[in-house]
This record gives structure tokens, sequence and C-alpha cells, in this order.
């Protein structure tokens, strides 16, 4: 804790120590005053220093001088709603309110900074449309809200390769019933994605599962060996893709087929043989799966 509030108190209290001891020093009896005023000092000193520590509160004040530049996001959502009363039309202040309270896991009221970001600057920013849009998303627990579908199409209208935008769009088409405009928003937003990202995975998830329930009786529920065929079937076409054969592997495993899963990690080790990344991955998977048996060795990482 920074010493300068105890400085400043003590120099106060010293002041309130003076005030009171002149006059007394300079009447007839100075011993009887001597004493007088080192009972006045422990008073101020003893009901000053409690107050300090017990009311005051120190570290809240530090915070408060620190101001912007503490990396406490909860302690920046005060200042930056204060910015924001005092300038109202400040877009960037907005936007900033906005982050910090998505930051602090609030959605709700970070939607409604961003709306009003963008009531001051426009719809021009496809970032900020994208940021209200994907708010809206997580205060609705998820599901795309047509004032969110609104805001990633004028979001794609700037940037036609915005990949949120294109996500949510699609899993709003999805919940609309109309799987092939879903489908169609996630392989060409697929067709863009590197195999090495979960957004990638997420992709072939949602794409496999609209194709299990169009495949589906009456569009029932999905088949899981169904989805876990046109998996192995697809890793068996494009066989680089690491965190695929992962995730084979575990179905697999899931299903209760463990020579499958076996195979599964020994054509993804076969695949891979010089990437030591993915030898890890496999073995990490192989170990949870218990798959570490004869002619499966594990320590390739």
């Amino acid at each position: 804790m920074s010493a300068i509030p105890v400085i400043g108190f003590l120099v106060v209290a010293l002041l309130a120590i003076a005030f009171a001891a002149v006059p007394l020093l300079r009447g007839p009896n100075k011993k009887r005053g001597t004493l007088l005023v080192a009972a006045i000092a422990l008073f101020v000193l003893a009901i000053g220093s409690g107050a300090y520590w017990m009311v005051g509160r120190p570290q809240l004040a530090q915070r408060e001088a620190r101001g912007l530049e503490t990396k406490e996001v909860n302690a920046l959502i005060p200042y930056l709603i204060g910015r924001v009363r005092q300038y109202p039309n400040d877009g960037r202040a907005w936007r900033y309110l906005g982050q910090a309270y998505m930051s602090a896991r609030d959605p709700a009221n970070a939607a409604k900074a961003l709306a009003r970001a963008i009531a001051v600057d426009g719809k021009g920013d496809p970032e900020l449309n994208t940021a209200y849009g994907e708010a809206l998303v997580m205060a609705n627990r998820g599901v795309v809200p047509p004032e969110a579908e609104s805001a990633f199409t004028a979001a794609l209208a700037v940037d036609p390769s915005n990949e949120p935008a294109r996500f949510y769009l699609g899993d709003a088409r999805r919940a609309r019933g109309d799987a092939a405009g879903a489908a169609q928003m996630w392989q060409s937003l697929l067709a863009e994605t590197a195999v090495t990202t979960p957004l990638y995975q997420m992709l072939v998830d949602r794409l496999a599962l609209l194709t299990a329930q169009a495949s589906g009786a009456g569009g029932g529920a999905p088949d899981p060996r169904r989805m876990v065929e046109m998996l192995a079937a697809r890793l068996k076409g494009d066989p680089n893709d690491a965190l695929g054969w992962v995730r084979l592997m575990r179905a697999y495993a899931v299903l209760g087929e463990t020579a499958k899963a076996k195979e599964a990690l020994a054509t993804a080790r076969k695949t891979f043989a010089n990437n030591k990344d993915a030898q890890t991955a496999f073995s990490t998977a192989a170990r949870a799966l218990k798959l570490n048996e004869a002619g499966f060795p594990l320590a390739q990482e």
C-alpha cells in the first residue's frame, strides 16, 4: 500500500494537535497544559487512525486515484459510466463500456451499451455490429434473436468475410428450419477456415448434424453411429486433421468399438508421424480412452 495517504493523515493530525496545543501552552500552567496536549494528541491519533482504517477503506481511495490505469475490469465500469453520462455522444466510450461489460460476463448490459455506440457512430462498423450481435446471443442463451440477426446482416454488408456474422446467421437459418440455407452459409465459411482451428471443428459438427437430421426419419434426432461414419469417411478423404482423428477415437470409444478406436489411433500416428504436437495429442487421448495396449506404443512424444 502507498504511504502517501498515511503521510497525509499524519500532517492533518499534527495540524489539529497544534491548533489545540498553542493556546494551552501559552497559558499560566505550562506543565498542566503539556499533559493536556499529550492527551489531545493521543485522542486525535486514535480516533483518526481508527476511522481511517475501519471506515475510510484506503484501498478504495487508491483505486479511485489510479483511475483508468487500473487493470480491474469491474473497476473500469464506474469510470466509463461516468464518462458516457458526461459525454453521451462519445461513441468510443460506449463501445469500451460494452467491452467491459462483456469481460465482466454481463452481456445484457453490454448489448445496451453497444446499441448506444451504434446509435452514436452509425451502422458502418462491422466489428461493432458483430460485437453487438454476439452480446445479444449470449444474453439470449445462445439463441440468435432478430436484433442480433439484423446486426450480423449489417456487418456482412460491409465485410462479407466476417466469420462470426456468417456463423451466427447460419445458426439463425437453422433455427428457422432453413437447413439448406444454414448449410450453404456454413459450407462457404468452412471452405475459408483453417482445419486446425476450433471454428473448423465446430462447423464440421454442425454440418454433420444438419445432414443427419435431414436423413433421419421425419427429421428426428440424429443417429450417433451415422455421424461417426460421416466423420470417418471425411477423414479417409482428408486425413490431415489431427483433431478430427482425436474426435473419431473418442467417438468409437463411446460407442464401445475399441478395435476401431485403436485402428483410428494407428492411422493417425502414421499420418502425422513427423508431427510432435499431433503425436502428443494422440497419446493424451489414448491414455484417457485406455487404448495403451500392446502394439500401440504411446511414448512417441
